[in-house]
């Protein structure tokens, strides 16, 4: 029987492709060769299996947030590799995705939600509060204020009505307001080591 990882795994490669609502568990099925009454075996309906994959993603990119910030050395050179990192996700992710989640999947979206307050706001709160403390951030910004603007740029950029996918690469826009944070927040000093790090892994 397959296990319950490998249907979340084929669950998310067909979202990521055309979005939640247009792929049913029939689609599912199909895509792994099994039968549907398998995937209830393990999940309920459509709804279960979207709370279990968007928490199985978020902890994957808490651990990779983690990872970012141990092997680096500093500020700056965190949000470079965190700019890497947003590339790989944002490259991947059908904007679609997001609509379909806030729209259709409310446990889903609070879960969502749950990880921006409890994991992104907070680790770029400390981000920026322990680089002001090395020179590289603007002593004078809210890091409360700064971080929650911040969270809030990357769901933003998702928003198809504001960025149609016909018009805008979605990375592109993503890259766009980052960089626009990064260059805002630091100092003299950190921007010239943003800017080192930039021209040594150019975009």
């Amino acid at each position: 029987m397959i296990p319950a990882e490998r249907i979340i795994e084929g669950g998310e490669e067909l979202f990521l492709k055309a979005g939640i609502k247009s792929v049913t568990m029939d689609d599912i099925a199909k895509h792994l060769g099994i039968s549907k009454k398998t995937i209830y075996h393990f999940f309920k309906d459509k709804n279960e299996l979207v709370v279990e994959l968007v928490k199985k993603k978020l902890k994957e990119d808490e651990d990779q947030i983690n990872d970012i910030i141990k092997r680096s050395g500093n500020v700056i050179e965190e949000m470079i590799n965190m700019m890497k990192c947003s590339e790989d996700i944002f490259s991947r992710i059908n904007p679609v995705v997001i609509h379909d989640m806030q729209k259709y999947h409310p446990d889903a979206w609070k879960q969502f939600q749950g990880f921006k307050a409890d994991v992104l706001i907070r680790t770029l709160e400390e981000l920026l509060t322990k680089g002001m403390k090395q020179g590289y951030i603007r002593p004078d910004i809210d890091v409360r204020i700064l971080a929650k603007m911040r969270v809030m740029q990357v769901e933003l950029g998702f928003d198809t009505t504001l960025f149609p996918i016909s018009e805008f690469n979605t990375w592109k826009v993503q890259y766009q307001f980052l960089e626009h944070f990064n260059y805002g927040i630091c100092t003299l000093k950190g921007y010239k080591l943003l800017d080192q790090y930039k021209n040594a892994n150019p975009e």
